[in-house]
């Protein structure tokens, strides 16, 4: 069998949250590897076709920018290389930042060679070797067979929670209920007029129109269209699933029903709408995009009234201002809960550790959070304050000195971070 030689910090997972884990981690002087199931880093940004940045502003006329670090270098590359990106105002007043994800996916690559750390794409996590509350190393197959990887510290930044899951640290199934959103797959639409604005409202008579003619197969009655300024192509959020687990046949036929549901909205648009009467769907997924599934059971817990209040902490590490923004409505769009006009909420340290694994730090949707906070810190913005985070505290963590909040914050704002 294989092995590594060994670490001072792995990251599993490769979306926002993974990238700036380990980008933090080797600013802060570890060597570092981050290792990725698919071909690419960005993970819902490139993989499930959600090629916006949500949770980088407060919401409001004045908005301010609370997500620094490497959130920001992430947007400085972009902008270096004149990357296809632009930033509008939604309807409920919060803004996006939309990119296009063949550029994510190169500059990421540049980025993270860049910053000097080490990258094993096509790589799975099967297991871990865990003793005495630490994890002493990971349990990883490529095409080539499995093989070890030792470090001192990890970062589950899995998006699922799957290394906090082989290591046996507590977690649970979506919220407090047990259940979770609504997955979505992502639909790349061309041929859409170009100064043709798709509302909710135009949709949503279109696929009423479809259901009165005989159609079936909608799992939503509206949902959103996003088309940059003076372009003939958007992405749709449409098809929609209600996951129960993340098991194969699961995954199987959510994947399987969902394009399906493509293909019904395609000919409901291209038979009701006349401006979409040659449109095509050029692109689907390629990865369902999964909103929520398991997160670990931390020192802390994020609750709902602390985001909405915009409450503060002294042992922060990291703003969020994002709503809670929660799918679970098969009417189509979401369900919102804002936080303070112009205000952000404080993402307390706690709640990216857990009281089992003590070399272990989680990151983006993984964190313990309540239901209601999930559908906020769970956008990619916030996704990358959070993984930051992470990564530095992994890398104080893994040195011989020993890591304090304060040192994490110092280090943080040293980076770019705001704290």
């Amino acid at each position: 069998m294989r092995s590594i030689n060994k670490y001072d910090v792995v990251v599993v997972g490769g979306g926002a949250a993974g990238v700036a884990a380990s980008v933090g981690a080797a600013r802060a002087g570890a060597k570092t590897l981050l290792v990725e199931r698919n071909p690419y880093l960005g993970g819902s940004a490139t993989h499930a076709g959600v090629s916006s940045f949500c949770g980088f502003y407060t919401r409001g006329e004045s908005p301010q920018q609370i997500t620094g670090g490497v959130g920001n270098i992430v947007l400085d590359y972009l902008r270096r290389e004149q990357a296809d990106i632009e930033i509008y105002k939604t309807s409920i007043g919060n803004q996006i930042i939309q990119f296009e994800s063949e550029d994510l996916k190169y500059l990421l690559d540049t980025m993270l060679q860049d910053e000097g750390v080490d990258i094993l794409l096509h790589t799975h996590l099967i297991g871990c070797f865990t003793e005495n509350g630490k994890i002493g190393r990971l349990h990883l197959m490529d095409d080539e067979g499995d093989y070890w990887v030792s470090a001192k510290c990890f970062v589950d930044a899995s998006g699922d929670a799957n290394l906090a899951r082989f290591a046996g640290a507590p977690i649970r199934w979506g919220g407090e209920d047990q259940s979770a959103q609504f997955a979505t797959l992502m639909m790349r639409i061309e041929n859409i007029p170009e100064h043709f604005k798709l509302t909710p409202a135009i949709i949503q008579d279109a696929i009423e129109k479809a259901i009165a003619g005989g159609m079936q197969g909608f799992s939503k009655q509206t949902g959103l269209i996003l088309k940059k300024t003076g372009k003939t192509s958007g992405i749709a959020i449409l098809p929609s699933y209600k996951l129960n687990s993340l098991a194969a046949s699961e995954l199987t036929k959510a994947e399987q029903n969902t394009r399906k549901q493509a293909r019904a909205y395609i000919e409901a648009f291209r038979t009701y709408i006349p401006q979409m009467k040659d449109c095509v769907m050029v692109l689907s997924g390629p990865r369902l995009g999964i909103r929520e599934s398991r997160r670990i059971i931390g020192k802390e817990v994020l609750t709902g009234s602390q985001i909405i209040e915009a409450q503060k902490s002294d042992n922060a590490i990291g703003r969020g201002a994002w709503p809670s923004e929660a799918h679970n409505s098969e009417s189509g769009l979401a369900d919102y809960i804002f936080v303070k006009e112009g205000d952000y909420y404080h993402i307390p340290i706690g709640v990216l550790e857990n009281e089992t694994i003590s070399n272990m730090w989680s990151a983006g949707r993984t964190i313990s959070v309540d239901k209601v906070a999930y559908s906020s810190i769970r956008v990619m913005g916030t996704c990358f304050v959070t993984g930051h985070a992470a990564g530095v505290a992994a890398a104080l963590s893994s040195s011989e000195k020993r890591s304090t909040i304060k040192s994490i914050q110092d280090e943080l704002k040293r980076q770019g971070a705001f704290v």
